[in-house]
This record gives structure tokens, C-alpha cells and sequence, in this order.
């Protein structure tokens, strides 16, 4: 442990996206799970829920294969950020050993894309839940004539969460991580009782009116669940882990991840679930408004303190998110400094704040559509990256491995190049998409008359995109014995063939 952790000082983070020398490692892996529960106990997760059983599933198909949506993705993500912790790389820097330092730059800037959507996502929850609040507070100065919030109100509380979210990612992995304890388990407290003030609103003798889905629906159900969840956090793992110690057990970064993100999200989307399978109106109405149709069954005095922490553990994901968006921009191979990557940020989230303001006419259309052409990426990815844990763990995990030719890398890994190309192809081709713009993008190798089927609007090709990018890769590399190695690791291929 350095001296600036031992001191307990806060101070300014100066590392990139280089390796954590050992004299700088520190904590355990139970110490990221604060980091991951703050970003995920959010009511955001009573409304997933609602997503999920809006698909049409019944209530106890929606719970089961939600859940397990869930833990399923987020224990990828625990998996991948064990790479963080034997390298001392973050995510994104480390995919250069599949992928090549030139080769990288197309899942790191989709990874970013993916980052900076989650964050505009967020962003403008925290604000238009801020400026719900202030319209009720102060209605004569924040308030339009029929109750709801004014624009200036509304782009004042934008100004503030972005502010505030880009200040404390600037500062870096420390300050983040202190931060993050904090804020869970005041966010933690207060939507246990947030729960308990929701479990009235359970009509359990109306549970089980909607009639059970097909098991292609529910598959659907399980990829929404997924998306939402795991796949979008593939890229971010190793940010938070790189830090630990280098012998940190897997089995401990894999437990604390996979818990930090699918614990609290689970309970929530149970409860979300409950609410609309015993409250048809409820799913209707969190597709325009995700937060403000759960904070309507709140009485005033709690709904004043509840919606200060909902812009609290909102705020707390959007700091993460944009530290790790940060890396990702250094991992494209822009070369430029943490203060100038933030400002890139803040104007790239403020154009696609204005769009999901101003321009969208659905918050669930635009946010299912972005989920799952991300996802699709993303999970090919960390399928391809997963996969080729085997050939890293192998090479001693050695951080030269991200370098470029001539320096202990490659430029380019053709072989992962290629397999993430089709099977984004694949993915994409296959995806259906609620938004009218996005939807011209993708659905491309659907027949008219399947476009319509379940297996396209329930986004079932993520999972076939993951699958097809993780198989090719393994029979390029491991049947085929197209292992890529750098010069400087040319006399390991024997080695390989013979494990």
C-alpha cells in the first residue's frame, strides 16, 4: 500500500491507463462492493422490474428469469474484473491483449458510446427528479401553471448533476471509493423503507392476471434483464479491481462484483414486479416517466427526503460512469489528460440529454433500443476477452502484452478483430428496436414478416451475438492454434499447444 493510502489523504488520481505498480495496490475484494452497490440500489430498479414483466411474462416468469438475467451477467463482469487485478490495467486497456492496440480501438469506442449512453440515461433522471422536487417545493418559482417543472428549472438541476458528477470523476479511484460507502448505505437505508412504504401498494390477491409467456418470451425477458444490468457494466470490471493487490483471490473480485451489481437490482425488480402485475397502469407509465410513477404513491414528507437521495444514488452511478468513461476515451488512444477527457464527456452527455428530453418521445423505447445495440457489442466483447483469459493466464498475464509491436504487443489481433465483426453483425442484424430512428439501424438481416416474431422483439440475438463471438474466437485460437503472439512471446506458442 502507498503512502497516500496509508495516511488516508485524499488526493488527486495520476494514474492513466498504465499498470498499477504493486507499491500502489491496496485493499481487499470485499472493498468493491460498496463501489457496485451505490451505483445499483437505485429505484431505477423497481422500474426494471417493470420493464422485464412489461414484456408480457407472468409475475413468478418475470421474478425467475429476471433474477437470473441478472446474476448471470454480473457474474461476467466479476470475471473479467480479475483481469484488472492480475494485470493492474483497466478494462479497456486490457482487451488490447486480444484485440491489439490499434484493434482495440473498435470495442473501446463502442465501450465509451456504451458508457457515455448510460450516463445521459442517468444524468437526466437526476435532473428531471430534481426539478420535480423543486416545482412542489418552490411552485412559484419552479413550477409551470399546471404543476410540472419549468424548463429553466429543469436545465438549472442538469447543470448541477453534471457539475457535480464530472468534479468528483475527476478526482479519481479514491476519492470515489470513500465516496461510494457513504452514499450506499445512506441510499441503502432509505430505500429499505422505501420498500416497506411500497409493500402496501401490493394487491397480492390480484398477482398472477396476466397469463405466462411463451419460453422464447422469457428468454427476451432474461436478455432485457441482462442489458440492463451486466453487459452494460462488461467494460468497467477491471477500473475498480486494478487497484487491489495482484494475488487477490478470483473467487473473492467474482463474489463481490457479482454481488455489489445483482443484489440490490434483484430485490428491487421483485418488488417492481409485484407493483405492476397487481397495478396494470403502473407499466404504462413508467415508460415516459421511470421515477416520477413510483414517487407518486409517496406521501409529501417522505417524498421531499426520498427524492434528495434518489438524486444522491443517481449521481453516484453517473461518477463511477464517467470516471471509467474517461479510461475508455484513453483507451481509444486519444491522447489527452483526465480534465480534458471530463469536458469531452460533459458535452457528448448534454447533446444526448437534449435528445432524450427533447426529442424522444418515449424514455423505455429509447432506452430498450440503446440497451440492446450496445449490448450487442459489448457482450460480443467480453465474450471474445473472456475467452481469451485462457491464452492470458497462461502468458502470465504479462501487461506488456497491451503494448504496441515492438514494445511486447500487437497492433492488431485479426482473429478477435474478425469474430467481433460478425458477431456484432449477427447480433445487430437480429435485434428489433422500439425507437423509430434507432430502429433503422438494426433488424437488417430479418425478413419483413419476422421483424414482428419474439425472437426479434425480445432481442434474443444479444445472446446469439455472445455465443457466435466467444465460439469462433475459442475454434480460431484454440482449435486452429491461431494464437497471435508478439514476437517477444514467439517461444511460448509451444507451450500452449502443450497445456
Amino acid at each position: 500500500m502507498s503512502d497516500q493510502n496509508t495516511a488516508g489523504a485524499v488526493k488527486l488520481e495520476t494514474n492513466g491507463v498504465n499498470p498499477i505498480p504493486d507499491n500502489e495496490r491496496y485493499g481487499t475484494a470485499a472493498g468493491i462492493f460498496p463501489v457496485w452497490f451505490a451505483w445499483n440500489i437505485s429505484i431505477l430498479g423497481i422500474t426494471y422490474g417493470i420493464y422485464v414483466y412489461g414484456l408480457g411474462l407472468s409475475f413468478m416468469q418475470a421474478i425467475i428469469f429476471g433474477v437470473v438475467g441478472y446474476y448471470l451477467s454480473s457474474t461476467l463482469v466479476g470475471i473479467l474484473a480479475v483481469g484488472g487485478a492480475r494485470t493492474g490495467l483497466p478494462t479497456l486497456t486490457q482487451t488490447r491483449f486480444a484485440f491489439g492496440v490499434n484493434g482495440n480501438r473498435i470495442p473501446a469506442l463502442f465501450a465509451y458510446i456504451s458508457n457515455l449512453g448510460w450516463k445521459v440515461t442517468i444524468i437526466t433522471l437526476a435532473s428531471t427528479t430534481g426539478a420535480d422536487l423543486c416545482a412542489k417545493l418552490f411552485p412559484a418559482l419552479c413550477a409551470n401553471a399546471d404543476g410540472t417543472y419549468t424548463l429553466g428549472c429543469l436545465g438549472a438541476w442538469f447543470v448541477v448533476t453534471l457539475v457535480l458528477s464530472m468534479s468528483v470523476a475527476v478526482y479519481g479511484h479514491q476519492l470515489i471509493v470513500k465516496v461510494e460507502k457513504y452514499i450506499a448505505l445512506v441510499t441503502g437505508v432509505m430505500t429499505v423503507i422505501f420498500i416497506f412504504m411500497l409493500l402496501p401498494k401490493i394487491n397480492f390477491s390480484a398477482l398472477g392476471q396476466q397469463q405466462g409467456a411463451d419460453f422464447v418470451t422469457c428468454i427476451g425477458g432474461m436478455v432485457m434483464a441482462m442489458t440492463m444490468v451486466g453487459l452494460g457494466f462488461l467494460n468497467y470490471g477491471g477500473d475498480f479491481c486494478r487497484y487491489l493487490p495482484r494475488k487477490s483471490p478470483a473467487g473473492g473480485i467474482i463474489f463481490w462484483t457479482s454481488m455489489g451489481i445483482s443484489l440490490p437490482v434483484a430485490v428491487l425488480l421483485i418488488l417492481g414486479v409485484l407493483l405492476a402485475d397487481s397495478n396494470p397502469e403502473l407499466t404504462k407509465a413508467a415508460a415516459s416517466e421511470p421515477i416520477g410513477a413510483l414517487t407518486a404513491f409517496l406521501p409529501f414528507w417522505f417524498y421531499v427526503p426520498f427524492c434528495i437521495v434518489i438524486v444522491v444514488s443517481l449521481l453516484s452511478a453517473a461518477m463511477t460512469g464517467v470516471y471509467s468513461s474517461g479510461l475508455a476515451l484513453m483507451a481509444v488512444g486519444i491522447p489527452t489528460s483526465r480534465a480534458v477527457t471530463t469536458l469531452i464527456n460533459a458535452v457528448i452527455i448534454a447533446l444526448g440529454a437534449f435528445y432524450l428530453l427533447f426529442i424522444s418521445t418515449s424514455f423505455l423505447a429509447t432506452f430498450q433500443a440503446f440497451l440492446a445495440a450496445v449490448s450487442v457489442v459489448m457482450g460480443s466483447m467480453g465474450a471474445i476477452q473472456l475467452v481469451d483469459f485462457i491464452r492470458q493466464r497462461k502468458l502470465n498475464w504479462d501487461p506488456a502484452l497491451a503494448q504496441p509491436l515492438g514494445q511486447g504487443g500487437l497492433n492488431v489481433r485479426w482473429g478477435a478483430i474478425s469474430c467481433l465483426i460478425i458477431a456484432s453483425l449477427i447480433g445487430l442484424g437480429t435485434i428489433t428496436s422500439w425507437d423509430p430512428n434507432i430502429a433503422k439501424v438494426v433488424g437488417f438481416l430479418l425478413p419483413e414478416s419476422a421483424k414482428d416474431s419474439v425472437f426479434a422483439t425480445a432481442n434474443v440475438g444479444v445472446i446469439v451475438a455472445m455465443a457466435v463471438g466467444g465460439i469462433l474466437y475459442y475454434i480460431l485460437t484454440f482449435v486452429l492454434g491461431r494464437y497471435e503472439l508478439p514476437p517477444e512471446f514467439a517461444n511460448k506458442e509451444s507451450e500452449l499447444k502443450r497445456r
